[in-house]
C-alpha cells in the first residue's frame, strides 16, 4: 500500500512540475488542442466513443478470463 501511495505522490509532483514548466512557456490546454486542430467537444466525444467501444468487450472478456483465473488460483500448489 505504501508503494502505491508513493507512486501516486511522485506522479502528482511530476505532473505539477510539468504543468508549471508548460505554463511558464505559455502553453495552455486550449493552445495545445488548437495546435492539434481539435476542440474540447471533439476530445470529449472521442473519449466517450472509445469507452462505449471498449466497455462491452472488457465485460465479455471478464466473463471468460475471471473463471479461468479463479480455477487456476484454486488449483495452484500452496506457496511457502
Amino acid at each position: 500500500m505504501q508503494t502505491l501511495l508513493s507512486g501516486f505522490i511522485k506522479l502528482a509532483l511530476a505532473s505539477l512540475l510539468a504543468g508549471s514548466l508548460l505554463s511558464f512557456f505559455g502553453i495552455t490546454p486550449r493552445a495545445a488542442l488548437d495546435t492539434l486542430g481539435v476542440t474540447a467537444e471533439d476530445l470529449h466525444n472521442g473519449i466517450v466513443s472509445a469507452f462505449a467501444w471498449a466497455a462491452p468487450r472488457m465485460l465479455i472478456g471478464a466473463v471468460v478470463i475471471l473463471p479461468i483465473w479463479l480455477v487456476t488460483y484454486l488449483l495452484m500448489p500452496p506457496r511457502g
